[in-house]
């Protein structure tokens, strides 16, 4: 054997030993996901931790003067093949996981935290960070440098690195058993949703389903080899199943079943994992010198205070409870009329509204989805992408995926230069965590090369029936335009440093981009040339669009309320003070849900033991209030292409690229906001939104 092939054979070998180190030969640099294996990880995540921990020390013990290319520049560049590593194990773990990865997930999160903890409770190096931010006055920096330094002071600073010595230790001990409890959270709503499914034995178990539930109730049950039907936990099964059957006993089962997520009192119950979760939160708030977790986390969010936010939350809450009543007295009534003594519950609520909103409009939800193709609807979001940024999407068969189905999209600009890789991953399974969301395997930067971003969307839409496409319903519809939104804020990114780059804003800014872009979907514009029947390909009839825009704000109480609960706990329970009774999660529900009024008739969007958003990670603990906080911006943001009287507007799309989706952190998001805007908004235009302002 010659020494070329001897050293082909040994790079073959390590290329399969090792599928994290050296370049990707694939298309695009995409991850080689046939060639990773979970034994892969854990050797993976060990070199690129001592790989970081030793940059780490080079820049601790330098004994020159800092300056911005010998610190921060170094500080970015640093964890390169970690940032590689975490991406891929992370979008394997909630999109398509394993025990096997499951495992690892519980190892590694602890781990991670505690290799964060000692690059961000270094003293040496914050100190070289604060010397340059104070010197940034005097040095010859861009205003994106300035704003780097500030806002990796800023991560120093928040994770404690100015405490005592003592307070540190324990700030430290915390960050690492969050990590733990927020991965056990996130696996054991996994393991009730994964483990559940309701079945439909015979006809009669089917009464009231319209085709396309009784198709996903049948394709669902052959995946998992049962005879029949089934109705699992995922959202886009269990809300059709709850709208349209017949059988209220059986609607009662799946919603308490739905309801019992991370909260069956066995090995997968969560309350007392949620409870030592928000008393930690409350310590560390504390050891940081706030008064509560709530105040520690919105002094560096737009909100800056809880004050504003129940300010927000109150101010809708007040037109929402007035509407909820009259909704509810409605639908009472509407299921009295049936017959019987019936006492409106929380698994009637969909069914009866269902009712309701066919008799007032004529609309039946079955009557819209055949015109609601998964395709087609994606092929609408890709046609405003193109209208309002010059996009182009072209799907790639080349590309290596994680799942068969997976799609993959090449993304480039007006001129044909390449901006980025997408992926759609839209179909519900076992191994994918419920719920939608983006994500990223590589974000964009120019630091010393220019790097475009790999961005996915992850969805849990339910399958057609075996060679028929899936269907949508419209809030399925608007909730991929949604992530949509949130996919084109990584792609179209444009900065030089990868931690302001996309969606690396405050939680209460990154909503949006997302929320913005739900807009077009209801541009008749889009929905004429768009939403056409799946078996004859004809356009929506024009009085069945008409009507279904009309219908678009009914049921804004209850679909405003299940928010606003879900909204005040997560607030309620981050402004108790450190050493507060340990919380006692069914009567910290109790007690928001009594104080807000809200009716027994209607659950929260997310009850505390399943509400990942909140427990599962500090992504949006003390900020599910963003969402909310997020539409007033877009309600807003949207009327500048309404006042055009054009919703392409090129000039408005301009601003909207270069200081929304585009801009990442580089500046304030306020002050963002206003370049675009030219002024900041009102709540009045989200009342408007939602139909409540009638009501306010």
């Amino acid at each position: 054997m010659s020494a070329t092939t001897s050293s082909a054979a040994a790079a073959s070998r390590t290329a399969q030993d090792d599928p994290f180190s050296g370049p990707w030969t694939t298309p695009f640099e995409a991850p080689p996901f046939e060639a990773i294996r979970p034994e892969h990880i854990r050797p993976a995540f060990d070199r690129a931790l001592a790989e970081q921990e030793a940059q780490m020390a080079a820049l601790a013990s330098d004994p020159a003067a800092p300056t911005f290319e010998t610190m921060i520049a170094p500080l970015e560049r640093s964890g390169a093949l970690l940032r590689r590593v975490s991406a891929v194990f992370f979008n394997l773990a909630g999109a398509h996981t394993s025990p096997e990865i499951q495992a690892i997930e519980r190892e590694m999160a602890p781990r991670l935290a505690r290799h964060r903890n000692a690059i961000f409770m270094n003293e040496a190096l914050f100190r070289r960070v604060d010397d340059l931010h104070r010197r940034a006055g005097t040095l010859a920096l861009n205003s994106e440098q300035t704003r780097l330094i500030e806002r990796t002071r800023t991560r120093f600073v928040r994770a404690g690195v100015e405490a005592e010595p003592e307070a540190r230790t324990r700030l430290s001990a915390i960050t690492e058993r969050l990590a733990e409890l927020g991965t056990r959270f996130s696996q054991n709503v996994l393991a009730d949703e994964t483990g559940y499914t309701l079945s439909l034995d015979n006809e009669a178990d089917f009464a009231g389903l319209p085709d396309f539930a009784k198709a996903a109730a049948r394709r669902a049950a052959e995946e998992r080899g049962l005879p029949g039907g089934v109705v699992t936990l995922s959202r886009s099964s269990i809300e059709p199943f709850l709208t349209f059957s017949e059988r209220r006993d059986l609607r009662e089962i799946a919603y308490r079943a739905w309801l019992a997520r991370g909260d069956g009192g066995g090995a997968t119950d969560n309350k007392a994992v949620a409870a030592e979760i928000a008393a930690l939160r409350a310590e560390r708030a504390v050891l940081l010198g706030y008064e509560t977790f709530a105040h520690y986390k919105l002094d560096d969010a737009m909100a800056r205070t809880p004050e504003a936010v129940r300010g927000l939350l109150d101010a809708v809450w007040a037109p929402a409870r007035a509407r909820v009543g009259l909704e509810r007295d409605d639908l009472q009534a509407l299921a009295q009329s049936e017959g019987g003594d019936l006492t409106l519950e929380p698994w009637d609520w969909r069914y009866y509204a269902e009712k309701m909103r066919q008799a007032r409009f004529s609309l039946d939800e079955a009557e819209i989805k055949p015109y609601l193709r998964l395709d087609r609807v994606i092929e609408a979001a890709f046609h405003v992408a193109g209208r309002l940024f010059g996009l182009r999407f072209a799907e790639r068969t080349d590309v290596p995926v994680y799942h068969p189905d997976v799609r993959a999209f090449e993304v480039t600009d007006a001129e044909g230069r390449h901006v980025g890789l997408f992926y759609g991953d839209y179909f519900a399974r076992p191994s994918k965590r419920s719920g939608a969301w983006m994500s990223g395997f590589r974000g964009q930067e120019r630091l010393d090369e220019e790097v475009r971003p790999i961005i996915v969307n992850v969805m849990n839409f339910s399958k057609g029936a075996e060679g028929e496409p899936a269907l949508l319903s419209f809030d399925d519809a608007r909730t991929l335009f949604h992530e949509f939104g949130h996919a084109l804020h990584g792609l179209l990114s444009d900065v030089t440093y990868p931690s302001l780059a996309g969606t690396a804003v405050p939680s209460d800014f990154v909503e949006l981009p997302s929320q913005l872009f739900e807009h077009w979907f209801e541009v008749p514009e889009i929905l004429r040339r768009f939403a056409v029947h799946y078996r004859t390909g004809e356009p929506m009839p024009e009085a069945l669009l008409q009507r279904m825009l009309a219908a678009r704000n009914f049921g804004q109480g209850f679909a405003t309320s299940e928010y606003l609960g879900s909204a005040m706990f997560d607030l309620d329970i981050h402004l108790r003070p450190q050493g507060a009774e340990a919380i006692d999660l069914s009567n910290a529900e109790t007690a928001t849900r009594e104080r807000m009024g809200m009716p027994a008739e209607i659950g929260m969007r997310h009850r505390p033991p399943h509400f990942t958003h909140v427990f599962a990670g500090d992504g949006y603990s003390a900020g599910y209030y963003s969402y909310l906080w997020s539409e007033v911006l877009d309600a807003d943001a949207f009327r500048a292409f309404e006042e055009t009287g054009d919703p392409f507007d090129p000039a408005t799309a301009h601003r909207l690229r270069d200081f929304i989706y585009a801009a990442g952190n580089l500046r304030d998001p306020a002050e963002a906001y206003r370049a675009f805007r030219g002024r900041m908004p009102t709540v009045d235009a989200l009342l408007e939104k939602r139909g409540l302002k009638e009501v306010a």
